[in-house]
């Protein structure tokens, strides 16, 4: 069942529906934090898609709310990548292992740990560093179309299965915890905090030499710019007339400044 900007239902890992929840649908209109504190609240069990304009489809999988895989429709970083990156495991048995794996068509931190000896430990912290950096390169999309799936059994190489435990909000269950993949997620609240004032005025965006619509971060660059070229200070060889001139403008600027921030 595919849920796209409706009622969502939550489902637990038994197939009762937990709760209804609603999520919007297009990414512009959230964040990845605030979906994800949707799910996690609602301890909903399916995949979160979020599908591009050009055909690009990302998924989130969880399980309970607690997010156990990520696929990127891109490049990432690679298991055999992150452990080489942290010196886990030499290249010889990363090479080796890797032939193994696709050989075998078996997942390749299943044959670093049962035929190269590597500690479960490693390849685990491994696997939750490559879910974390995939949820960073998520939140960078601009915008894309939210839609969930629900689902019982999670994908194969999820963290729900790599770890022997039965998944538990209460205790550990091999993945990276509630802190790791919502904390210090962009929230749409935030964003629209440090967003510039839509009613702003056009001689404001003018003064500043600005576009309308602007990140808050180009209208900061252009206030220190102007202040840079029109400070009074800043020109002590300037007349009593030209420095009166330069802080009446420097002034102007400075409000136009704050109006917009």
């Amino acid at each position: 069942m595919t849920i796209t900007s409706q009622n969502l239902a939550a489902v637990s890992p038994s197939g009762d529906n937990r709760r209804a929840m609603l999520l919007p649908g297009r990414l512009r209109s959230t964040t990845l934090g605030d979906l994800l504190g949707t799910l996690f609240r609602g301890e909903a069990t399916g995949t979160l898609e979020l599908v591009e304009d050009r055909g690009r489809v990302h998924r989130v999988f969880l399980t309970q709310g607690l997010v156990i895989a990520v696929e990127l429709d891109g490049e990432s970083p690679s298991l055999a990548e992150i452990l080489r990156r942290d010196r886990a495991a030499d290249d010889a048995v990363l090479r080796l292992s890797l032939l193994r794996s696709l050989a075998s068509q078996r997942l390749h931190g299943d044959v670093l740990v049962t035929e190269f000896q590597v500690s479960p430990s490693v390849v685990g912290n491994a696997l939750r560093r490559q879910m974390l950096l995939r949820l960073e390169a998520l939140e960078q999309l601009p915008d894309a179309r939210v839609c969930f799936r629900v689902i019982v059994r999670p994908p194969r190489g999820s963290l729900a299965s790599w770890t022997p435990r039965r998944v538990d909000r209460a205790s550990s269950y091999g993945g990276p915890g509630p802190h790791a993949f919502l904390h210090g997620r962009r929230r749409a609240r935030e964003r629209a905090a440090s967003a510039p004032s839509s009613v702003a005025p056009p001689s404001a965006w003018r003064t500043l030499e600005l576009t309308p619509g602007v990140e808050m971060a180009e209208i900061k660059r252009a206030y220190r710019r102007l202040a840079r070229r029109l400070h009074p200070d800043l020109h002590p060889e300037a007349t009593d007339e030209q420095r009166r001139a330069l802080a009446a403008k420097f002034a102007e600027v400075t409000d136009a400044y704050r109006v917009l921030t």
